[in-house]
This record gives structure tokens, C-alpha cells and sequence, in this order.
């Protein structure tokens, strides 16, 4: 299964969307991270805006190193923001201060889908790892039950990202409507922030295109293999 060029035909296409979608995401904010707001805000200052207006004032909101690194940690209450976010007075600092902002007022609502997403990052992490080396030494040993429970245990994968793309698209639907309604950005703005956000979200699509065409290929590569054997 190492060498299978199976492997490439089914999951090659993920692998090349997930390419296009993180250089998509990267230039589309990268332009218009040169636009700057007219009033002059920044990231953080969306951020703490838009959940001031949703009644969280109280949530923190901290500087993180990294590119695009930004995310809400529920755990702790807390939005990280990548310096180009938290310092940048653009529109794409807004809109992704803004679209962190969002998971902190789902996490707040009890928004089901983001506590279900929470829920299956232990499964999703094992499935990515143990159900993985189970699959392939479990084909390569013949051991076809070991495998097919690899097979279960990456599925928990699949699901992960089948349930982070409608999480990720309400964050950002959130986050539009918000920086309107408190003042932060206009509506010829709003549009800025809505390719922004329509480009991040290309991403968790190739997330799940690939980890379904990874499940679907070890189902038909073990299926293929209990057949030979």
C-alpha cells in the first residue's frame, strides 16, 4: 500500500485542491490586506467590537505568532490573533478577527455543531493516526479485521471535517453580519470581507474532499485485498 498508485489517482485530487485552496487563501488576503478600513480599526478591534455587541466583552483577545494562526480556544475563553490579524487595519484583518469572533459566540450559544466538532477531535486525532497504521499493516498482514477497524477509526476523520465546514461557514456568515451591524466595516467593504472569508472556507472543503478520498480508497483497496487473498 506504500507504493500503490491507486492511491494517487483517488486521492490526488484533494491533495491538489487542498494546494489551490491554501495559495487561493493566502493571496486573497494578502490583496486585501492592503486595503485598509476607513475608520481605521484593527483586527482586534473588530474582534472585541463585534463580541462586545454579542455580550462577551469579557472574552480575551491575545497576540499569537504565525501566519494566519488565528483561532478561539474554548477551553480557555480566549481569541489568538497572528499579528497581521490582531495589528492589521484591513479588511482582512477584520474579517478574520471578525470570523474567530463567531466561534467564540457559537461557543457562548451552544451552538450543536461546534460542541459536536469538539466532541470528535479525540476520535478524529486517533482515527488520523492509529486507524491509519491499522489499516496498512492490517492489509499488509492479512489481518483484515484489524484493518477494518482502522477503516472505522479513520472514518471518525471524515466526519471531523464533515462537521467543520457548516461550523466554519456559520463563524464566517456570523462574522459578516456582525462587522456590518456594529460600524466596522461598510457595505462596499463587507464585500471585501466576504471574498476573505469565502476563500478560507475553500480550505475545510478540501479538507473533507481529501478525507473522504482517503476513506474511499483504503475501503476499495481492502476490498480488493480480502478478494486476492
Amino acid at each position: 500500500m506504500f507504493f500503490d498508485p491507486r492511491y494517487l489517482f483517488y486521492v490526488g485530487p484533494g491533495l491538489v485542491l487542498a494546494l489551490l485552496a491554501s495559495f487561493y487563501v493566502k493571496s486573497t488576503f494578502r490583496r486585501f490586506s492592503q486595503v485598509s478600513l476607513r475608520n481605521g480599526m484593527s483586527g482586534a478591534d473588530a474582534a472585541a467590537a463585534v463580541l462586545r455587541s454579542a455580550g462577551l466583552p469579557d472574552l480575551r483577545i491575545e497576540e499569537v505568532g504565525g501566519f494566519l494562526s488565528d483561532h478561539y480556544d474554548p477551553s480557555t475563553h480566549t481569541l489568538r490573533l497572528s499579528p497581521d490579524v490582531y495589528r492589521g487595519r484591513s479588511i482582512s484583518s477584520a474579517g478574520v478577527a471578525a470570523h474567530e469572533a463567531g466561534h467564540a459566540i457559537q461557543h457562548a450559544q451552544g451552538y450543536a455543531l461546534m460542541g459536536l466538532r469538539q466532541a470528535l477531535v479525540l476520535p478524529a486525532n486517533i482515527g488520523s493516526q492509529v486507524g491509519l497504521y491499522a489499516v496498512i499493516f492490517g492489509t499488509a498482514l492479512h489481518a483484515f479485521q484489524l484493518a477494518w477497524i482502522g477503516v472505522a477509526l479513520f472514518a471518525a476523520v471524515v466526519l471531523f471535517q464533515l462537521v467543520t465546514l457548516p461550523v466554519e461557514l456559520d463563524a464566517s456568515r456570523r462574522a459578516r453580519e456582525q462587522l456590518v451591524h456594529v460600524g466596522a466595516v461598510g457595505p462596499d467593504e463587507a464585500a471585501g470581507v466576504r471574498s476573505v472569508l469565502n476563500a478560507a472556507a475553500l480550505t475545510y472543503l478540501a479538507g473533507l474532499v481529501t478525507a473522504a478520498l482517503q476513506l474511499l480508497y483504503f475501503v476499495t483497496s481492502l476490498r480488493s485485498a480480502e478478494r486476492r487473498d
